[in-house]
């Protein structure tokens, strides 16, 4: 598969004009892309770094907080107070309360499920999934139980991972980050660091994963040699996950994670170590594979989505995803599974982006990483 870098696609960037200045943050803000004039609203402020989105089946939003609080947002902006009986959550670093996913059936269940760091005694943590009923009144948990733990825990602070995505059988994908101190573990198939796991939804090896040759392969593992993942979803055709992972200095990068495959981690790749200094044997060595789109320097990429709604014909099939360091949005053009252009946009919006969803009204919703976090509404300007 023919791997496509952000400096083989820098002439076709179209970078965002700002072309009206709001004169109260809560006015809109109108930017003009290469394919639609846009505007930007708030929906709702005061969120202390929010991490992830979901809909709700009536259009009201799930939102987590890193430093351990879910909340329900309305869709005219109202917060909830925090919903109570959360797990055990270690917020520090770069953890706290992740994702949140809602059960494939939670219309009968009200089943929702969380990646978080849970705190695992003597200053340890790792990457953990619970699963939980919202109570009729919504204003707490129920049931809540832990139904995977990364291992092995670990005492720093970093590179936690982790998105939640359901495939189309019903079973639940997480990935989970290299612990930065640990990234050679993301070799090891008898751990958890730096993989793609595939489990049930009650956190049980899934069917039909891959088999690894490796003596003591952790069954839930679907592919492995990853670096920390914060963005991934599901192709809105094909069903096949799609990721996007932090590099270091450059290498953040967008892959199909395919059953039993390696994607190389720390042996190969298109960055370097914050120093400058080489990390691994290069860029690429046989039975690894290539990322399917690159960005160097990086844009420390965060939430991903497909566009297939209707407010915006102009991007339909485009994959859109937040960049933190870079602070835009990428929107990526495809073809099959090869990406054919990038524009970056919202760069005037001067925001850490954390989260890109499609709503269920076909507008897109952002997420801004600040003790003051946001959300955003994407719709055309009118």
């Amino acid at each position: 598969m023919k791997t496509l870098s952000l400096a083989l696609l820098a002439s076709s960037v179209f970078l965002t004009l700002v072309i009206a200045r709001p004169a109260h943050p809560q006015e809109d803000q109108r930017f003009r892309t290469e394919k639609a004039e846009i505007a930007v609203e708030t929906v709702a402020g005061g969120l202390q770094n929010p991490w992830s989105l979901a809909f709700l089946p009536d259009g009201r939003m799930l939102v987590t907080e890193r430093p351990g609080h879910l909340r329900i947002v309305s869709s005219d902006g109202q917060l909830s107070g925090p919903v109570s009986g959360l797990p055990r959550i270690a917020a520090r670093g770069q953890g706290g309360l992740l994702d949140v996913a809602l059960d494939p059936d939670f219309a009968a269940n009200r089943r929702i499920y969380l990646s978080f760091a849970e705190d695992r005694g003597e200053g340890r943590a790792g990457t953990s999934v619970a699963r939980a009923q919202l109570a009729p009144d919504e204003s707490s948990l129920q049931a809540v139980e832990v139904i995977f733990r990364q291992q092995p825990s670990h005492a720093g602070g970093n590179h936690f991972g982790s998105r939640l995505v359901f495939d189309r059988k019903g079973n639940l994908f997480v990935t989970l980050g290299d612990r930065f101190d640990l990234k050679a573990e993301a070799q090891n198939p008898a751990n958890h660091i730096g993989k793609i796991v595939r489990i049930t939804t009650d956190g049980q090896p899934a069917p039909n994963n891959p088999v690894l040759s490796r003596a003591g392969a952790r069954p839930e593992i679907w592919s492995l040699g990853h670096r920390n993942v914060q963005a991934a979803t599901l192709h809105p055709d094909s069903g096949e996950l799609w990721t996007v992972e932090h590099g270091a200095r450059g290498g953040d990068e967008l892959n199909i994670p395919q059953a039993g495959r390696n994607y190389g981690w720390p042996v190969i790749t298109y960055g370097v170590d914050y120093s400058g200094a080489r990390i691994g044997e290069g860029t690429a060595k046989p039975g690894l594979e290539q990322p399917v789109f690159y960005w160097d320097p990086s844009i420390a990429p965060s939430g991903m989505a497909f566009y297939t709604g209707d407010k915006f014909p102009e991007w339909r099939g485009s994959v859109l995803i937040g960049a933190l360091a870079g602070r835009h949005v990428a929107r990526l053009e495809t073809s099959g599974n090869k990406i054919t252009h990038q524009e970056q946009i919202l760069q005037g919006l001067r925001e850490r982006i954390r989260d890109v969803r499609q709503g269920p009204d076909g507008f897109l919703y952002l997420l801004t990483d600040s003790s003051d976090g946001r959300i955003l509404r994407v719709k055309p300007a009118s």
